[in-house]
């Protein structure tokens, strides 16, 4: 998924504030289920975060065009692993995350529906 860099997502000179790269990773997670007509969230049910892993390794900057790449680690019967890099304009990988996501329904920990894991399997490593 491509994100552009706006003025909101920095600090006074042109840097992308630490913050706006775990959101940047949200958006991707989302649009990968959007993109298939489904939500990540229900009535009842929705992922949550348990633990995440994030390394910085360059910043980026007002304007650019980053691309935000997510792959299935691993997949369980109730938590998925994702593993979410993004580049820049040059392709350099700029920072990288591990996020585990727990499925919850009526807010417990529960089977992941099969509709997502169909669309998991499509990003597996």
């Amino acid at each position: 998924m491509k994100i552009r860099v706006y003025y909101e997502d920095t600090d006074a000179g042109g840097i992308v504030y630490h913050s706006k790269y775990l959101n940047f990773c949200e958006r991707a997670r989302s649009e990968m289920l959007f993109s298939k007509g489904l939500s990540p969230k229900t009535t009842n049910a929705f992922f949550v975060v348990r633990d995440i892993r994030a390394t910085y390794l360059k910043s980026a900057t007002l304007g650019e065009v980053l691309e935000v790449k997510t792959k299935i680690n691993s997949l369980g019967k109730v938590s998925v692993l994702l593993d979410q890099d993004i580049f820049n304009n040059n392709k350099e990988k700029i920072f990288t995350m591990s996020v585990k996501l727990v499925y919850l329904k009526n807010s417990k920990p529960s089977k992941i529906d099969e509709k997502f894991i169909k669309i998991f399997q499509q990003y597996r490593q």
